[in-house]
């Protein structure tokens, strides 16, 4: 079993930085994915950053360049580093580690105001 707890959501204004955190237990396999989904109000939700057992990162067209996403192997623990944000920024972020299946952690709201 595994569980995922996220932290570090708010609220920011816009040109703001959030930083969020997502830290696994339970069986957790050094070659797996994790990462960021986002879900606003009315949308699906969407890939936001990933990162693989290797480092290997993959964004979303409308972060790059804003976001980096890391991993501490050591700790289990995928990190989400916000920058320039902008109020389309703004919805539910939700941790992801794929390892056999998916796991989702709870999500962590992140507003951005104009």
């Amino acid at each position: 079993q595994v569980q995922l707890v996220e932290s570090g959501g708010g609220l920011v204004q816009a040109g703001g930085s959030l930083r969020l955190s997502c830290a696994a237990s339970g069986s957790i396999f050094s070659f797996n994915v994790m990462g960021w989904y986002r879900q606003a109000p009315g949308k699906q939700r969407e890939l936001v950053a990933t990162i693989s057992g290797g480092g290997y990162t993959v964004y979303a067209d409308s972060v790059k360049g804003r976001f980096t996403v890391a991993r501490d192997y050591a700790k289990n623990t995928v990190l989400l580093q916000m920058n320039r944000l902008k109020p389309e920024d703004t919805a539910v972020y939700y941790c992801h580690l794929k390892q056999r299946q998916d796991w989702w952690g709870q999500g962590t709201q992140v507003t951005v105001s104009s």
